[in-house]
């Protein structure tokens, strides 16, 4: 992150926000052993359901384990989940769209037509339909959702090379002969960084999103692993939620905090990262 994108981020509310949520999430994350002194898996019935106190910051669920426990140790699968499927899409969305946008002609309608028909199906039922198809764990819901959220990402970085590629410079490097290879990754992938960049921010919200619903549905990360989206699904009963709300609730907002984080974050590099809407702003 260069100087000047920094102190436009800076001087933008809405990044400080995402980043401080971001921030603050991925710290919880990471000291979870030392922000809570209970076990995420561990079973107490008799303390089932107690509401939140100082014993139990969040309470407790209908098996007696603590919330608030359950909720930093789920920020590791939600997280997870977010930036390494966010990985594999920008992998293989970076590097078909990289192709097809420089070759064109077959290649790049072969990419772009498996690109449609990815797209032509909803996302959330080809991703439960490919959860599945195989046995569900941490490792599925990671390649389910990469993969399928690779096409959007071609189709980015493919626009974005169709414009480039025209420029003199890169003609010039043609013409001298210059490897393909090279072309691609002197003069293409850096001017393709920046949207980039942006998708994926936005792609980690939408991907903590898919993991809670699979995770909901029974298709994510098995219990007694701890998931945002397992827990919401623990209690939806309705009885419950009269009752004991903040078994649904925290990870409820743990969720909307975190796409919202991610959401700013993105909202604000695209403004950074792009002088027309900075012109267009003031």
């Amino acid at each position: 992150m260069n100087a000047l994108l920094w102190r436009k981020l800076r001087a933008d509310r809405r990044a400080m926000i995402g980043l401080g949520a971001i921030a603050m999430m991925v710290l919880l994350a990471i000291l979870a052993p030392l922000v809570t002194r209970w076990d995420p898996t561990g079973i107490a019935l008799a303390n089932q359901l107690q509401p939140p106190s100082s014993a139990h910051w969040l309470g407790t669920d209908l098996q007696g384990r603590d919330v608030w426990a359950r909720l930093v140790y789920g920020a590791r699968i939600s997280l997870s989940v977010g930036f390494l499927s966010q990985g594999i899409s920008l992998s293989i969305g970076l590097s078909l769209g990289l192709i097809a946008g420089f070759y064109g002609k077959w290649v790049d309608e072969g990419v772009m037509r498996l690109a449609d028909v990815t797209l032509a199906f909803p996302s959330l039922l080809l991703l439960i339909a490919l959860a599945a198809a195989f046995e569900p764990s941490l490792t599925t819901v990671l390649v389910t959702i990469g993969v399928v959220g690779w096409a959007g990402m071609a189709r980015i970085v493919r626009g974005q090379v169709l414009v480039v590629r025209q420029l003199e410079y890169v003609q010039a490097a043609r013409a001298l002969g210059e490897r393909d290879y090279r072309i691609i990754t002197r003069h293409l992938l850096p001017n393709v960084i920046a949207p980039v960049v942006i998708a994926a921010t936005l792609g980690v919200a939408g991907a903590i999103m898919a993991e809670a619903a699979l995770s909901f549905l029974g298709l994510g990360v098995q219990p007694p692993t701890p998931s945002w989206g397992s827990m919401i699904a623990d209690g939806r009963d309705l009885e419950q939620l009269r009752h004991a709300p903040w078994t649904s609730l925290s990870p409820g907002l743990a969720i909307g905090a975190a796409v919202l984080g991610f959401n700013l974050l993105g909202d604000a590099l695209r403004d950074a990262l792009d002088p027309r809407a900075l012109e267009g702003r003031t």
